[in-house]
């Protein structure tokens, strides 16, 4: 199921991310930055089932390798580390992220051909 997701995509609205990353504790420059660029978004699966997930913009460029349901190390674009777990859930790419006793949910579903990217920040558990 997760191969639906392999491709290319071009994010064309980022709903809420200004408040995504307040409350992540980015700084103003950086946010104002960060709204601005529209990253592209590639996903590769290998034979062994190893994702790769990249985003890459003029701003900053990441990439992670992983496996469903396995836990790794991640450091993401604001240079957060991490401990993440990704799951495929009712067709949705469900990304958690947890650090010094905070969790970030990202969640990745397609619909009519298109990415559609939903973020949750409990800053606080």
């Amino acid at each position: 199921m997760v191969e639906l997701f392999v491709g290319k995509w071009k994010m064309e609205t980022s709903d809420n991310f200004d408040d995504y990353m307040k409350a992540l504790g980015v700084g103003l420059a950086t946010r104002q930055m960060g709204n601005m660029v529209k990253p592209c978004f590639h996903f590769a699966v290998d034979d062994q089932g190893v994702v790769c997930m990249k985003s890459q913009s003029t701003l900053k460029s990441t990439e992670v390798k992983f496996k469903l349901d396995e836990e790794f190390d991640e450091t993401t674009a604001d240079d957060r580390k991490t401990k993440t777990v990704v799951t495929l859930e009712n067709g949705k790419l469900i990304q958690k992220q947890t650090w010094d006793g905070k969790q970030t949910t990202i969640e990745r579903t397609l619909q009519d051909g298109k990415l559609i990217v939903v973020r949750l920040c409990k800053c606080v558990l």
